[in-house]
């Protein structure tokens, strides 16, 4: 396996490069080559469309290909959103088996263009009728949230397409952790720290939507947005967050070579206007419907776990298990989980 957070092939983990997704066409082939040299019977990919738009994947014919959503990501590189879905499609079209999620807002232009190119797909969904249904909380009698309820359904959908048993889906269903930094407690007691990845509008909306019917009191959300990346998602950043958090801390987010400031002010023109901007000094345990601005991503996390009181939810999105912060041109050591339980001791 090869994906955003790490390989895994032969039974060892291993690295996979930094803020990459898809490793670049030498390095997955020389991990394809030792999956097969090492007898391993199945290689999952993640793809982006960057590494399908690039040909990083040229020449790899997949038995079962899924995609799981489109949302208007990327479009700093694509332009426009029907580029953005083409690229997406090369997937499904090199491919045995294509699956799409019926559920989701991309159905419609995914099916469409698939049926010009006579390509067949099937379809997975979790509320219309669909080659593929199967609700894990239901079926498993366990609380998880909804779009992860949807991802064990395109992994379900994959696994059937296989011709995996049921009986060895649910088996391994049952005994699934999430991966590292994907919707994580660091900590649950008094109050609760979650870490994720989540750095898109969809994303944001998909996880804090969550974790509101859980709260018991605030929730309080810190993120920034990458510099030099999808300038027009920030303001909509900002507008989700504001719509289920709190109290909101703006910070950096491998800000490169632009101005972090001017990150967070696009971010900024997004939230509520029921929101006041307070200096991080003003923050306290009873302060809601404000936000504030704190470049450095460490004071950021110490600032927020000084003022959470019982029944808070923090929330940091956007790093989760990435191990560098890109300040410039320099990729700083960074471990988001490590420098939240150092600041939870003192």
């Amino acid at each position: 396996m090869v994906s955003s957070i790490s390989g895994y092939v032969n039974g060892r983990s291993l690295e996979t490069s930094l803020h990459v997704t898809t490793p670049d066409s030498f390095k997955i082939q020389r991990l394809l080559k030792k999956a097969v040299s090492g007898n391993d019977k199945y290689f999952i990919i993640e793809s982006t469309s960057h590494a399908l738009d690039q040909h990083r994947l040229w020449g790899i014919y997949f038995d079962v290909s899924v995609i799981t959503n489109i949302t208007s990501e990327h479009l700093d590189y694509h332009k426009e959103f029907h580029r953005y879905t083409r690229a997406k499609a090369k997937l499904l079209l090199n491919s045995a088996i294509a699956l799409i999620n019926r559920d989701d807002t991309s159905y419609d232009i995914l099916s469409e263009y698939l049926k010009k190119r006579k390509k067949r797909y099937f379809t997975y969904s979790l509320t219309k009728k669909a080659d593929f249904n199967f609700d894990t909380a239901k079926k498993l009698n366990i609380s998880i949230e909804e779009f992860n309820n949807y991802n064990f359904l395109a992994a379900y959908s994959v696994l059937k397409s296989l011709k995996i048993p049921e009986k060895d889906i649910i088996s391994g269903f049952t005994s699934f952790k999430l991966p590292e930094g994907r919707v994580e407690t660091v900590f649950n007691k008094d109050y609760r720290i979650i870490i994720d990845f989540a750095h898109t509008p969809n994303s944001f909306e998909n996880i804090l939507k969550s974790i509101n019917k859980i709260k018991k009191n605030r929730i309080i959300h810190i993120f920034g947005s990458a510099g030099l990346r999808d300038a027009i998602k920030r303001p909509l950043l900002g507008r989700v967050s504001s719509k289920y958090s709190d109290v909101i801390i703006l910070t950096e987010e491998d800000y490169r070579t632009e101005d972090p400031e001017r990150i967070m002010e696009g971010i900024a023109k997004g939230i509520n206007s029921n929101f006041k901007f307070i200096e991080a000094k003003d923050l306290g345990f009873s302060s809601r419907n404000v936000y504030t601005k704190i470049v450095n991503r460490a004071e950021a996390v110490r600032r927020a776990i000084s003022i959470v009181t019982n029944g808070d939810i923090l929330i940091f999105t956007g790093k989760s298990h990435e191990k560098s912060l890109a300040r410039g041109k320099i990729e700083y050591p960074w471990n988001e989980k490590s420098t939240i339980l150092k600041f939870l001791k003192k």
